[in-house]
């Protein structure tokens, strides 16, 4: 691949506050910890406390949560070297999607497993353990029951509820299956020999990146939650997360930003089987919304005391919890990710956990051979494809028009022998000036009707031009969204099986800007 990269702003898709972060504005320094560079790592490592019993219950779950696995080498040394206490987690997050859904899922987890390997030639007395953290908890199945491929959407019906991690692979997935004939045998050894949707994601992401020494985490169990106790029982009784993060909010509105995540009350769901629902205080009683579940204080603290596996953390608190089971040092998002974490930076001091590094993944366009031809052809630089196509399109035909359109030269003569006309009016009857003056307007409006329809016939004159932009945009923009938001990476993976491996020697997650990549060139 040929690799180039262009100033994220370019792409209009990230928020002033990213952009702002990333150039670390002074007014945002305390919203988070340190800015992710090379040289601040070696400053969050020494900060980064993890007692020896986490760690043992950390492994000790994660080993159980693998057995029946086929897993690398590499993925087996890291695991157990999550014992040692000089090593380290970088982490990525992300819903559990069909067959990885979007691309962007892709280069999460290799910005994540590149920044371990950085983070071990630059420290290499240290491990460095790359992550990936399923949302087995979500409920909101619609948002990954879908994946896109060659302009169609590919989907899983099935009535089951509740955590998506635990949907159980029903006749649905094989009809989907079916469906998806063409995918490689790894996807459908993962969705036909696996009990749920979790088993699923953790199957075929092992085969994508085990190589590299990925460990999934899973954090929809037990023994993670009774590490969460405290805070849990503190946030359902005392709200206490809601005043600071709401504080924190403001002061990013008052600096011109949007918040992206809002507080409730209590940030924890209720979960067991085929629910997960939202826990409000109703006068004395704690009730689980649209269930019949209700609690005493006494009650629902005794409950987190046995079952803490039944309070599923909202956004808000699943960044800490996070914390509380990994020996973390940085996080790999997006846009949104980035900027939601810069809400809690006081809910981490409050919790006496530090902050990780908070980092965005890499941003990456696949400019394929038709593509690329047609960027050719209409002699367009990567920072071009960005562009709305409207105002390119302006621009392109003004300048490859036969003839002035705009008819700058004609007004500027009209106006002259108008202006002429007026001071005739003006010396012969004084009443006729505003006559001559509506005169010029209504010139003016007829050459700028007839500039119009000049501008109309030159489009039709470049409409060889025109369509193919408009072509290329529906290949690098499909359906009006960025490339790596909307196609599977199946797009390219069917073609070459080494898709993601070249990935690895072209994204930097410790470069901001947004990668280009020239497919023709592998």
């Amino acid at each position: 691949m040929i690799k180039s990269t262009i100033e994220a702003d370019c792409t209009g898709q990230f928020s002033p506050l990213f952009l702002d972060y990333i150039q670390q504005n002074e007014n945002l320094k305390p919203f988070y910890h340190l800015f992710p560079s090379l040289s601040n790592f070696k400053k969050i490592i020494e900060a980064r406390s993890f007692d020896n019993r986490r760690r043992t219950i950390l492994t000790s779950t994660l080993q159980s949560q693998y057995e029946g696995f086929e897993i690398s080498e590499q993925t087996k040394h890291n695991l157990d070297s999550l014992n040692d206490s000089s090593t380290f987690t970088v982490t990525t997050g992300h819903q559990l999607n069909l067959f990885t859904g979007p691309l962007y899922f892709i280069y999460k987890i290799v910005s994540t497993i590149n920044l371990a390997t950085k983070l071990k030639q630059a420290y290499p007395s240290y491990n460095f353990v790359p992550v990936y953290w399923m949302a087995s908890e979500d409920h909101d199945f619609e948002e990954i029951n879908h994946f896109y491929l060659d302009g169609k959407n590919y989907s899983w019906s099935t009535g089951q509820k509740g955590a998506v991690g635990e949907f159980e692979l029903d006749q649905g997935i094989r009809q989907l299956l079916k469906e998806a004939a063409f995918a490689p045998e790894f996807f459908k050894r993962a969705y036909l020999e696996q009990k749920t949707l979790a088993g699923a994601v953790r199957h075929y992401v092992n085969h994508l990146f085990g190589d590299k020494g990925i460990v999934v985490v899973d954090a929809n169990a037990k023994e993670f939650k009774t590490l969460f106790k405290s805070v849990i029982k503190d946030d359902v009784v005392n709200n206490t997360a809601k005043g600071f993060v709401d504080s924190q909010s403001k002061k990013l509105e008052q600096l011109g930003y949007n918040t992206q995540i809002f507080p409730r009350e209590i940030n924890f769901f209720y979960l067991d089987k085929s629910l997960r629902e939202r826990i409000e205080k109703v006068g004395d009683a704690y009730i689980v919304l649209g269930t019949e579940l209700s609690f005493s204080e006494s009650e629902i603290l005794d409950l987190i005391d046995q079952s803490p596996e039944k309070f599923s953390p909202n956004v808000v608190m699943r960044p800490l919890y996070q914390e509380y089971i990994l020996p973390n040092i940085a996080y790999l998002g997006g846009p949104a990710e980035v900027a939601y974490w810069l809400q809690l930076k006081p809910v981490f001091e409050y919790y006496e956990t530090p902050l990780p590094a908070i980092m965005p993944r890499n941003f990456v366009m696949i400019v394929d051979t038709v593509a690329h031809r047609k960027m050719q052809s209409l002699k367009l630089e990567d920072r071009d494809i960005f562009m709305d196509y409207e105002l390119w399109k302006k621009d392109y035909v003004t300048q490859h028009a036969r003839q002035d359109i705009s008819l700058v030269a004609e007004k500027e003569e009209l106006s002259k022998i108008l202006e002429q006309v007026g001071k005739k009016a003006q010396v012969a009857d004084p009443t006729l000036q505003p006559s001559a003056m509506a005169a010029q307007q209504r010139v003016v409006k007829i050459l700028d009707q007839f500039a119009r329809k000049l501008r109309k016939a030159e489009e039709r004159h470049l409409d060889k031009s025109l369509t193919r932009m408009r072509e290329l945009k529906k290949i690098l923009f499909p359906e009006g969204s960025p490339q790596e938001r909307k196609l599977n990476f199946l797009s390219f993976y069917l073609e070459d099986p080494q898709f993601i491996e070249k990935l690895y020697a072209h994204l930097d997650p410790l470069d901001f800007d947004f990668i280009v990549l020239r497919k023709d060139a592998i």
